[in-house]
């Protein structure tokens, strides 16, 4: 049974499903099958598609789109030996069928041979009608390889083909944020919208562009022109707000926050964005009231987490800090910023050997800033284990071999266990490093800034610095 002309590639799927459920044999035409093939597929229904080329197959045995959608499928599941031998048979029947180039770049570029991926695209390219989808292909590719200038253009000429395209200007942009033009991506957009201004998408990437060459004004513009474009765009506000907070017009960035709460349900990023800004004003009872909106909103983003504990931080409530960084450390506890904070509250409870543990765990998870070696070394310290503070900051100074303050806190680590050769060396590379910081070693070693040589070494360096 033929489709009637007016009947909609809907009803031919209702029937198509009716087919297979009674023993009926209904007749359709080649490309009544396609639509029906292209409806499972892109619904994700690759059984179905699969019976579907099949029974289309045999009703219309040569027809070459059948074929080349038994390919698709084929690549899809990565058979690529039947797709290949098929796409030979269809390629002695018609050579200048664009599709057989695309579904070998396919082959190609699942086994990751990008470049012959880009090499069959652009035989498919030379004789095509229509070269959209090939660009879009390329780009792709390009992508893959890290070629991004590549990329770049083959997404432009897909924008240039259809304006609309929102897919290929964003991966436009993308590629000129990775190749850091950000002069040439700013261009690029005002002339994009030149031919269409109200493209609220454009208006926001160009706001996130003028962002990164600190051009906030500039930002908060386009972010309003985005807004007038279309007036339920989250995204602009968003952005606006996070212009505005950075500005520090902390009440103008609350209210961008809370019109996307207005417009559409809360989120936990809103709520937290909110929290800081209110902190920032000294409104530490909303602060704290959006804080934990923030985790009821989410209880598993653990930014919201180590928001509350940074506030209760700051304000020396350690008991409570403890309790919320221990949240943020479950979401995630491969997260080595957590553990040094962790660590930091439990030296400010006296908690040493705690605080030693979180350490460890953020060097290992690969925070080796200055402050930590100096900060873990002092809690080793003071639990007068000088020889694991020897150790780590001996480590620290692999990372850090100029550092005065680290060889300072060595001279004085030496000193405490009596190696008094070794903190002598110690303590003049700090002064020949800097001078100045010898109040570090002043402030952790009170009992040996008085010593004689001490005194007579630091006059020399100072005098010679001078």
């Amino acid at each position: 049974m033929a489709l009637e002309p007016n009947e909609k590639p809907e009803s031919t799927v209702h029937k198509f499903e009716s087919m297979l459920k009674t023993d009926d044999v209904y007749f359709f035409d080649a490309e009544d099958f396609e639509d029906i093939i292209h409806h499972y597929l892109n619904a994700g229904k690759v059984s179905l598609g699969k019976k579907a080329i099949q029974i289309g197959l045999q009703q219309h045995p040569n027809a070459m789109e059948l074929k080349l959608l038994r390919v698709e499928v084929l690549v899809f599941e990565d058979q690529f030996e039947a797709a290949e031998k098929i796409l030979d048979e269809l390629q002695t029947i018609d050579s200048r069928n664009e599709e057989i180039y695309i579904q070998r770049a396919n082959i190609l570029s699942k086994q990751d041979d990008h470049q012959g991926a880009v090499n069959m695209l652009l035989e498919a390219l030379h004789i095509a009608d229509n070269s959209f989808d090939i660009y879009s292909l390329l780009g792709m590719e390009y992508l893959f390889m890290d070629d991004f200038e590549s990329a770049k253009k083959n997404f432009i000429k897909c924008v240039e083909v259809d304006d609309s395209d929102y897919s290929s200007l964003y991966n436009v942009v993308y590629c000129f944020e990775f190749l850091e033009d950000f002069d040439g991506g700013i261009k690029y957009l005002n002339d994009y919208l030149e031919r269409n201004p109200y493209s609220e998408v454009a208006w926001h990437q160009l706001g996130k562009m003028y962002i990164s060459k600190g051009m906030d004004k500039e930002a908060l513009t386009a972010f309003d022109f985005a807004i007038i474009s279309d007036d339920s765009f989250l995204g602009a506000y968003f952005e606006k707000g996070k212009v505005q907070e950075k500005l520090g017009n902390y009440n103008e960035a609350i209210e961008s926050y809370e019109t996307t709460i207005n417009i559409d349900d809360p989120t936990s990023h809103a709520y937290l964005r909110i929290g800081k800004c209110h902190e920032k004003l000294g409104n530490d009872v909303l602060a704290k009231y959006y804080y934990y909106n923030t985790v009821h909103e989410d209880p598993l983003l653990d930014k919201g987490w180590l928001a509350i504990t940074e506030f209760y931080f700051r304000k020396e409530e350690y008991s409570q800090a403890l309790k919320y960084v221990n949240k943020a450390i479950n979401i995630d506890g491969e997260n080595p910023m957590y553990w040094q904070r962790s660590a930091q509250i439990y030296t400010a409870l006296e908690n040493y050997d705690e605080a030693d543990f979180a350490f460890k765990q953020a060097v290992d998870l690969g925070n080796y800033e200055l402050k930590t070696w100096l900060d873990w070394a002092l809690v080793l310290q003071k639990m007068t284990d000088f020889n694991s503070a020897v150790q780590v900051v001996l480590q620290g100074l692999e990372f850090y071999p100029e550092s005065a303050e680290l060889n300072f806190k060595l001279a004085g680590l030496h000193l405490k266990l009596t190696n008094e050769e070794k903190a002598k060396e110690k303590f003049i590379a700090a002064l020949q490093l800097d001078t100045k910081k010898i109040t570090l070693f002043e402030e952790d070693f009170p009992e040996y800034a008085r010593l004689a040589w001490v005194k007579d070494a630091f006059k020399v360096h100072k005098k010679a610095s001078t």
